[in-house]
């Protein structure tokens, strides 16, 4: 494709080389390196002006390291003259960060931060997957892309569990019940919700299920998993209400802290997670962590942006 050129930050470079092999392109030459106190030094390696620019950096791994990595490259292509810059951000970090709580208001909105940080950096678009919240759109002033893992999620239940058509997809908590409920109406199964209430972050205190799993194989279906907490409680909440089978599918597997633990000790048949965050290492230390490949909608959504088509499509469809 003319004029346009992508490059990868440092998070996850597996990633970008699918997505530019998808394109049928090269990556840019950037080399990313720190000098000896730390700062992050970023040299884009050939000429960017009057470009399209997309730059692959997901929100993982030492999250301020690439997102201030990210920040740098925006605005080293910008101010080389690039015709636009996109940032195409699969997770997008501190996502969950939105609002202010009941408990303290004097808790930041740092998602807005990172919102303001990208459009001063001089970001043009942003490209992002399953934001926690979606309302994370209007953080900014700039369009922003959201996409959704969904259609690969359903074409993946529908090939890997043969009990599909008779399970009930549930959500391991009140927030993500639209979430569930999009993927229920779509596959025209039941779903169920467990509602829990927190004593802290990080810290799950009770839980209840809503809606029935007896006899049934039941599917968790969240936008992240972080220390796994939740999804491991709510699948021995479900295994104690009948379900016979538990599966987690995941968009963004974040996997800190004693997660692959809990994993490995919980009843989960498996746990799905996207490529937005690389996985390699945790799936050999955890064999239930199974990965759908999202690049090509990441391409995709790349190909349409270029050539000014729309990308409503990918909201229902996976690109073959």
């Amino acid at each position: 494709m003319p004029n346009i050129k992508i490059f990868s930050g440092s998070s996850h470079r597996e990633l970008s080389h699918k997505i530019a092999e998808r394109l049928g392109m090269e990556l840019g030459k950037v080399v990313t390196k720190k000098f000896s106190n730390q700062e992050t030094c970023v040299e884009i390696g050939e000429s960017v002006r009057g470009e399209d620019v997309y730059i692959v950096q997901s929100g993982c791994g030492e999250i301020n390291d690439n997102l201030m990595e990210l920040l740098i490259m925006i605005n080293a292509c910008k101010i080389a003259s690039a015709s636009r810059v996109t940032a195409v951000i699969p997770c997008f970090p501190y996502s969950r960060q939105d609002k202010k709580d009941k408990v303290g208001s004097r808790a930041p909105i740092s998602a807005k931060l990172v919102a303001n940080m990208l459009s001063v950096s001089g970001a043009d678009h942003i490209i992002t997957m399953d934001l926690h919240a979606s309302q994370i759109q209007g953080f900014f002033d700039i369009p922003v892309d959201n996409l959704y893992a969904e259609p690969a999620v359903l074409k993946w239940i529908k090939e890997n569990i043969a009990e599909w058509k008779t399970c009930t997809i549930v959500s391991p908590d009140a927030g993500g019940a639209k979430r569930v409920t999009s993927i229920a109406d779509r596959l025209n199964v039941d779903f169920a919700l467990i509602h829990k209430e927190r004593k802290k972050a990080n810290e799950v205190d009770r839980m209840v299920l809503v809606g029935d799993v007896t006899d049934r194989v039941a599917i968790l279906v969240d936008d992240m998993a972080d220390t796994c907490g939740t999804i491991c409680h709510a699948a021995d909440k479900l295994i104690s209400a009948g379900a016979t089978k538990v599966y987690a599918i995941l968009t963004h597997g974040i996997f800190s802290g004693p997660a692959i633990s809990r994993i490995n000790n919980a009843c989960f048949e498996a746990v799905v997670v996207t490529n937005t965050i690389p996985q390699e290492e945790k799936m050999k230390t955890c064999p239930k962590i199974q990965v759908i490949d999202i690049s090509m909608i990441l391409a995709e959504a790349i190909r349409r942006t270029h050539n000014g088509e729309s990308v409503s499509y990918l909201f229902s469809h996976v690109p073959l």
